[in-house]
């Protein structure tokens, strides 16, 4: 079966810029499902932040196997319900790849639990990109570097947790370096963080990035069914431990009664 994909796009930029919509007149979520779509191992639609629960709703997040996110300008009006909603697939199994300005966006940051801050500037400079990782799923097919003439920088320091690992690391003409490709394990969810992808340039147009997002969504994809688990705190009752016991010492709680949250 394909991997069920999700590419979640803000679609501002788009709409309202004459230079980003000359690059990706369908938008630029359309461009990366279309990228996505060129691998027959990979099932992907787009999802935008104008359609109703921004087009994440309970029974389509349910169906994902992944999320791919971009968003920049309008994080905040992203619901707080729709937030929690990919939070909790997340922990629960889904994969999620997060592109660029989104290191900003609400989900990210919450699974994060940091500022997902950087330095930057936009003046078009030439990104090269070095696979530090080359033996990583994500690198499969990637050169040792390869070069954008045209990207925003991100520079250090990117202050999001110690990632698992580092597979991507940029270098950008003003001297800054990044790292550009990051992955994470929250719950039973894979996250990964791929820096390039800023909108006046056309960078989801690149087959390199376009390879990479695609290795993305193959490695954030866990096969195991949906562990809806991750969110319970079930009381054993003493009878029920695996090893006989005798209880010892006053205690809070009845036998079976919920814990506080």
């Amino acid at each position: 079966m394909a991997i069920r994909t999700i590419v979640w796009g803000e679609n501002i930029h788009e709409r309202e810029n004459d230079v980003v919509r000359e690059i990706y007149p369908d938008g630029m979520h359309t461009t990366i499902a279309a990228a996505l779509n060129r691998d027959g191992a990979i099932q992907a639609e787009t999802a935008t932040l104008q359609e109703p629960e921004h087009g994440l709703s309970l029974d389509r997040l349910a169906d994902a196997d992944v999320l791919v996110w971009w968003g920049h300008k309008a994080h905040g009006d992203v619901s707080d319900e729709i937030v929690e909603r990919v939070a909790r697939r997340v922990w629960e199994g889904m994969g999620l790849v997060v592109l660029h300005s989104g290191h900003f966006s609400k989900p990210f940051k919450r699974l994060m639990g940091t500022p997902c801050a950087l330095k930057w500037r936009e003046a078009g400079e030439r990104e090269r990109i070095w696979t530090v990782n080359p033996g990583h799923p994500i690198a499969a097919g990637i050169p040792e570097n390869f070069v954008l003439e045209n990207e925003e920088m991100y520079g250090e320091f990117f202050s999001v947790p110690e990632p698992l690992e580092t597979v991507f690391i940029s270098w950008f003409a003003g001297g800054e370096v990044f790292r550009s490709g990051l992955t994470w394990r929250r719950g039973a969810g894979n996250i990964f963080y791929f820096r390039p992808g800023h909108e006046t340039y056309p960078t989801y147009h690149d087959a390199t990035v376009q390879q990479v997002i695609r290795n993305g969504v193959k490695w954030a994809y866990n096969p195991i069914p949906c562990y809806s688990g991750v969110h319970d705190a079930p009381n054993v009752p003493v009878e029920q431990a695996l090893e006989p016991i005798t209880e010892r010492g006053p205690r809070l709680h009845q036998a079976g009664e919920e814990g506080y949250k």
